[in-house]
């Protein structure tokens, strides 16, 4: 995993000055977790955004990566805009690293990386993973990489409290937080430190190694931002959750961890890791190492990456008209003959709440197909442009679930969205039988090939304005 083309961070010229204006409030937590063995890759992808939430007012953008279970992706240099829409539209990826500050990486120029691109990205949906590649461990034998570059102190000094790595390690956060606030990246974010494989019997190299982690963490929570440490599952993983098992309370832990594990495994667990650790919502595990992938026609250099974090993708509750249901796994044609009967009645109440919702029904929600449902129902047939009928059949059922916004859509969405792409693929096939709960996994993943395959769209399993378009024409095949 040991890939020399990584991303690094660029260091702003305001770092100096907008570090002299942090506010250090006291900090939290330490969610203690064990790594995974993995060639790690200079490669970095780091997600490990712990429950720490910031005081001050946040920002205009959210604070990253946010709840959220899905597939991310991370590149030595920041793609520029049109590779990242072209990504958005067509890959199965989410979440993004990218390299945003520390002396040894290899990146040091990232001309796209402004804080245009990062409020651009996060407006767009993208959950990043900022990380930092400063100095590394004594004997890692690829570092330092510049002569202004350093290496972590392995001196033990004083009752062996190794005091200047740990001092190291306050002043990397400090640097990367003022890095990471010129960019945009608020408080309550989760910063990566990019911690390259090392010799774990090396025991100055690893304990140096663990008070500059100590170090780093405890400072980022002073500043109101989440600690992760990305490393390879046999070193530096290994080392934290020893630590965190054999010698509780001697080491400040982090939030989140990134396992560099590249066993081809979308998952976030390895032999290198103890299952309790930093579990749930603690961990990333970059599962792959470097290699192209192409999509929208535009290939990448990249390694792939699976986050589970923060609560994993959750969609809120949702109440509908006081509490009617309109989630179902079937959909049926709805006429008057048929409105009497039973799950009919249930389906005509859902027509009726959300014919309601949309202002053309002032009717009572009783479940019956009656004239007033008719003519409601005709009137939004007519408004979406399709063929006025008095039964309303699949098609109509496709065109009204999926009615609204047009977001992109893809494993790991959750909310509102998902929950009407859901009902307008049971509507759409028969046998989809997709639970409605709002977050878009495997399942959902499957139903929406299905269906852009019957209807001659590509086949991406992402929803995109062009899919939204064809499901406002109630689109089955």
């Amino acid at each position: 995993m040991t890939r020399l083309a990584r991303p690094r961070r660029l260091r702003p010229v305001l770092a100096t000055a907008l570090s002299a204006l942090l506010v250090a409030t006291a900090g939290a937590v330490v969610v203690a977790s064990a790594p995974d063995t993995a060639d790690t890759a200079e490669t970095g992808t780091a997600s490990t955004e712990a429950a720490v939430r910031p005081v001050a007012a946040r920002a205009a953008n959210p604070a990253t990566p946010g709840d959220f279970t899905g597939y991310g992706f991370d590149q030595c240099l920041a793609p520029d805009q049109a590779k990242m829409d072209a990504w958005l539209a067509h890959s199965p990826f989410l979440a993004v690293g990218i390299y945003i500050s520390g002396d040894s990486r290899a990146c040091r120029s990232q001309p796209n990386l402004t804080p245009t691109w990062i409020s651009t990205q996060l407006a767009k949906g993208w959950r990043l993973l900022p990380i930092t590649l400063g100095p590394q461990a004594s004997c890692q034998p690829r570092f330092p990489r510049y002569d202004d570059d350093r290496r972590i102190d392995p001196t033990p000094g004083k009752n062996k409290t190794y005091g200047k790595a740990r001092k190291m390690g306050r002043l990397e956060a400090v640097s990367t937080v003022a890095d990471a606030k010129a960019l945009g990246i608020v408080p309550g974010s989760t910063l990566w430190y990019d911690l390259e494989g090392y010799d774990n019997t090396n025991t100055h190299c690893r304990e140096s190694a663990l008070q500059f982690l100590s170090g780093w963490t405890r400072k980022l929570h002073a500043l109101d931002y989440v600690s992760g440490v990305y490393s390879s599952a046999s070193s530096g993983i290994k080392a934290l959750d020893d630590a965190r098992v054999s010698r509780p309370g001697k080491f400040v832990l982090p939030d989140r961890l990134w396992i560099a594990r590249w066993d081809g495994v979308a998952n976030t667990s390895t032999s290198y890791l103890r299952e309790d650790g930093w579990r749930p919502g603690g961990r990333v595990k970059q599962y792959r190492g470097g290699h192209d992938e192409t999509w929208g026609g535009v290939t990448i250099n990249i390694d792939s990456n699976f986050l589970d974090v923060g609560k994993g993708s959750v969609a809120a509750r949702e109440s509908r008209c006081g509490g009617v249901n309109v989630s179902f796994r079937r959909y049926a044609p709805i006429r008057r003959a048929s409105a009497t009967y039973t799950p009919g009645a249930k389906q005509v109440k859902a027509l009726q709440c959300l014919l309601q919702e949309r202002g053309l029904y002032r009717g009572k929600l009783n479940g019956r197909y009656n004239p007033k449902t008719v003519a409601a129902a005709r009137a939004w047939q007519q408004q979406a442009g399709l063929a006025v009928r008095d039964a309303f059949l699949r098609r109509h059922w496709i065109a009204l679930l999926s009615a609204g916004s047009t977001p992109v859509l893809k494993h790991g969405s959750a909310g509102e969205g998902v929950r009407r792409l859901q009902r307008a693929l049971n509507a759409a096939q028969d046998g989809v039988d997709l639970r409605v709960n709002g977050v878009f996994a495997g399942s959902t993943t499957t139903a929406l090939k299905a269906w852009q395959s019957r209807v001659g769209h590509p086949t991406s399993g992402v929803a995109t304005p062009a899919t939204w378009r064809l499901l406002a024409l109630g689109k089955r095949r």
